[in-house]
């Protein structure tokens, strides 16, 4: 029930206000600890690994007291109404409103984007995101219960504010972009698996463009290989494929709903074998 619920909280509410959503408060230790200016390597792992603590502790205290908190929790680590609003809004021809609503889901500089680079930027994000914001969560939901679920989301959340291969971040975020490699190296390859049903000519992309990264490209490459389109961040990688254009925001937002419930049924029905065999 406690699984249900969580699901249905995102599915109906969306994300918590800032004010109280738990990820706003993750890197709370790192974003004060890396103004250090020296060995910067061991205070980026010392700050991830005290802030890792500090939220199992207070899953496990607070669950004790009611399981309500392990649906605040749950339902904070993973985002499907609020991933899908933020790309739908990216389906717009204006675009000075396009730019914004991309930069809101994406890192890279969006201000010389096109607007079929700003569209593509989109769905990668869409695609990446299908991984690290719900099949992972989930994932470790499934392993090791809520307080799994919420370790998973301080080390991408980690990940996201500190884990660039910049001068200031190389080595203050280079434990945490480790850590979150090895957390989503499944999730992202089973992201992938749920994807590529939908279109098997997806398994070429992922055979040609899987290695360009060590994660992320798993779910982009499937995503791109079933909606035929051509994925690009200028300078960094190029899927082959037609250019994507608004109308195919659309096409990708249908996709991800069909592999986002596909992903909800089967891990209720794990969840159900897990309590039977335990």
């Amino acid at each position: 029930m406690l699984l249900v619920f969580s699901l249905l909280v995102d599915l109906v509410l969306g994300e918590f206000p800032s004010i109280i959503h738990p990820v706003i408060y993750m890197g709370f230790l790192g974003k004060r600890v890396e103004k250090m200016k020296n060995f910067r390597f061991f205070w980026g792992m010392f700050s991830l690994l005290l802030e890792l603590f500090f939220w199992f502790f207070v899953c496990r205290l607070t669950m004790k007291v009611s399981e309500f908190f392990g649906i605040y929790f749950l339902s904070s680590t993973f985002s499907i109404k609020a991933l899908y609003r933020h790309v739908e809004r990216c389906k717009t021809d204006d675009e000075k409103v396009l730019k914004r609503h991309v930069s809101f889901i994406v890192s890279r500089d969006v201000s010389m984007l096109n607007k079929n680079q700003l569209y593509s930027a989109a769905l990668e994000s869409l695609s990446e995101n299908i991984s690290d914001s719900i099949v992972a969560p989930l994932f470790y939901y499934l392993l090791f219960g809520v307080c799994g679920a919420l370790i998973y989301r301080v080390v991408n959340t980690y990940d996201a504010l500190f884990g660039y291969r910049t001068k200031r971040y190389e080595w203050f975020g280079k434990f945490a972009a480790r850590c979150d490699d090895i957390l989503n190296f499944i999730p992202a390859r089973l992201t992938a698996l749920l994807i590529v049903p939908f279109n098997f000519k997806s398994i070429l992309y992922l055979k040609k463009y899987r290695k360009i990264k060590i994660n992320a490209m798993y779910p982009m490459a499937a995503f791109a290989g079933v909606l035929n389109l051509g994925f690009e961040k200028v300078g960094v990688y190029k899927l082959e494929g037609k250019k994507v254009e608004r109308e195919d925001i659309d096409r990708g937002l249908k996709l991800y709903k069909k592999v986002v419930f596909v992903w909800i049924i089967l891990i209720m029905v794990m969840e159900v074998l897990k309590k039977k065999i335990y």
